[in-house]
């Protein structure tokens, strides 16, 4: 039977800070998005071309996913930003920006690595939904809730997702390690993670790849004979 690794907090200075720094707002546009946010390229077809480029509407549709906002309060959002910011940009209307993301194409580029990189790795939690909408109706959501694990191995210079591995919610985050790394095909300089990690074949899995742990030990941990 496997039992859930227990986490306590030490430093609640930083813990504190952190939790407050999440509902700070700061917003930054970058030049090169005014200067392309109207459309400069035509069509050449019948009627009239875009008025927004494809980077206003990339940008417009990240502020409404990211603060949740229905697309009304996303335009007046980004309008009241605009305006305090001293930006005298237009804004798409609600009905634009439903009208182009539907057909939106957004090419991430792939950032060449010359060095080796650090990987921080964790989990979280995805609630599976998979109840029918009468019975959520008529009898309510159950209690019962389907969890899925998402495990991640990022990219600490530049936050990009280098490895991901989807497990049931009873597998431990020191089972996927070598999973996450084996997806990973540049050299590897540092691996962090939390105590959940603080296991022998993590430390192991670490050495394999030429690669330092930085892993706090757990409240509980011992020191290994030899």
């Amino acid at each position: 039977m496997k039992t859930k690794a227990q986490y306590k907090v030490r430093n609640w200075n930083a813990y504190d800070a952190a939790l407050k720094q999440r509902g700070s707002i700061t917003f930054w546009v970058n030049e090169e998005v005014i200067e392309q946010w109207r459309n400069q390229q035509k069509t050449g077809r019948k009627g009239a071309s875009n008025y927004y480029s494809d980077v206003a509407i990339a940008t417009m549709g990240t502020i409404q996913s990211v603060f949740h906002l229905p697309g009304r309060q996303a335009e007046g959002f980004l309008e009241s930003l605009f305006m305090l910011m001293g930006i005298e940009l237009q804004v798409p209307d609600h009905s634009t920006l439903c009208r182009r993301l539907s057909r939106l194409s957004v090419e991430l580029p792939v950032i060449p690595k010359d060095k080796a990189v650090h990987v921080v790795v964790d989990s979280t939690g995805v609630k599976v939904y998979g109840e029918g909408e009468w019975k959520v109706r008529t009898h309510g959501v159950g209690k019962r809730r389907t969890w899925r694990k998402l495990h991640l191995g990022v990219d600490c210079e530049s936050g990009e997702i280098l490895g991901a591995v989807v497990t049931t919610n009873d597998m431990a985050d020191c089972e996927v390690l070598p999973d996450i790394l084996e997806q990973i095909e540049q050299p590897i300089e540092q691996v962090s993670g939390d105590g959940g990690y603080d296991t022998k074949a993590c430390y192991d899995t670490i050495t394999q790849r030429g690669a330092k742990a930085i892993i706090p030990p757990r409240s509980n941990a011992k020191m290994q004979q030899p």
